[in-house]
């Protein structure tokens, strides 16, 4: 059969022919700029410990932590998330430690503000690591008690912001924490440190590495259903951007991040607002033994990091952080 010289007349394999002008029409990029890196810390000194069911993943006593820091700062990631190993002696019901400000996480804000001043820092707003029931807030008669949980969120937002905290990082999910602890910054001149709510925050099977890497799976109960979205459900995380922005947020958080693209993507297109992307521990874990089994290339890191830039993130908190900065150094 003779086929015409037109034939076919748009040829889209043109634009794929080679890699510079993959690079030239790309539509998503990644940088540094767009990554925010998770720190572990726990206590004790000359520590570094890893994480059993995180490859890669350590957790570091404050001293040690330049030996993490000097790579942020070297490939000028420019925001680290700190959350605390607590030791079982020093949490209780109302998850106190959490007010106590020489606590693990105002020492590493104290002491990154020190040292690593460029680097700006995150901090969750949270009770879960503190408590002994591993619950993100103040359990009564075996319910999670929204507005006693929300009295404590603020003393623990002051402190940290007191500490150097640059972005407040309200994890925990009770209703109207957001207008709350925005009022007690703004009283408290506060004005400038950012809100970061974790406005959508699903009750996934995702969380589990992370729950032992900060020491609460092993004395979680139940779940966290009751105050974390259902991972059915998509329209409900309008409302919870709305009422949060509403009250004061700045930014917004989506997590899990990799099974959520398209509440991203609805969020980013509806609100206009900033929204990051969490890919938790159990999307990293899989990928991460995924390319030390072989089963996968390195180059699924950077795959599953476009995936939120193409979602409309505009930054990604992961795990990854540091192996992407490298990757795209190499690159250039």
């Amino acid at each position: 059969m003779k086929i015409l010289g037109s034939f076919p007349k748009t040829r889209l394999r043109r634009m794929r022919k080679s890699r510079w002008i993959r690079n030239l029409i790309s539509e998503n990029n990644i940088s540094n700029n767009d990554l925010v890196l998770p720190i572990f810390v726990r206590e004790g000194k000359n520590k570094i410990d890893q994480i059993k069911n995180m490859p890669g993943v350590s957790r570091y006593s404050v001293d040690r932590l330049p030996s993490i820091l000097n790579q942020v700062k070297k490939y000028r990631i420019p925001m680290v998330a700190l959350f605390p190993y607590t030791p079982e002696i020093k949490k209780d019901q109302l998850g106190s430690e959490a007010l106590n400000e020489n606590n693990l996480i105002c020492k590493s804000i104290k002491f990154i503000k020190n040292n690593f001043p460029e680097i700006g820092i995150m901090c969750d707003v949270a009770l879960d690591p503190y408590t002994l029931h591993g619950h993100d807030g103040i359990v009564i008669k075996n319910e999670i008690d929204n507005d006693e949980t929300i009295k404590v969120l603020i003393k623990q937002a002051l402190l940290q912001a007191k500490m150097g905290c640059d972005v407040i990082a309200p994890s925990d999910m009770m209703d109207g924490r957001i207008k709350a602890i925005r009022q007690a910054l703004d009283k408290n001149n506060f004005k400038n440190v950012c809100i970061l709510s974790y406005a959508i925050k699903y009750a996934s099977n995702f969380y589990g590495p992370f729950r032992d890497a900060v020491g609460s799976s092993s004395k979680l109960k139940n779940d966290k259903k009751t105050y974390q979205m259902d991972f059915r459900n998509s329209s409900e995380a309008y409302r919870e951007v709305g009422l949060d922005i509403k009250e004061g947020a700045d930014m917004v958080m989506v997590k899990p991040g990799m099974i959520y693209l398209d509440v991203i993507n609805n969020i980013k297109n509806n609100f206009k607002v900033p929204v990051l992307a969490y890919q938790v521990s159990g999307e990293y874990s899989l990928i991460k033994n995924g390319i030390e089994k072989k089963i996968l290339k390195e180059d699924s890191i950077i795959e599953s990091i476009i995936s939120f830039k193409r979602a409309g993130a505009c930054a990604i908190v992961t795990y990854f952080a540091i192996d992407v900065a490298k990757i795209i150094k190499s690159a250039n």
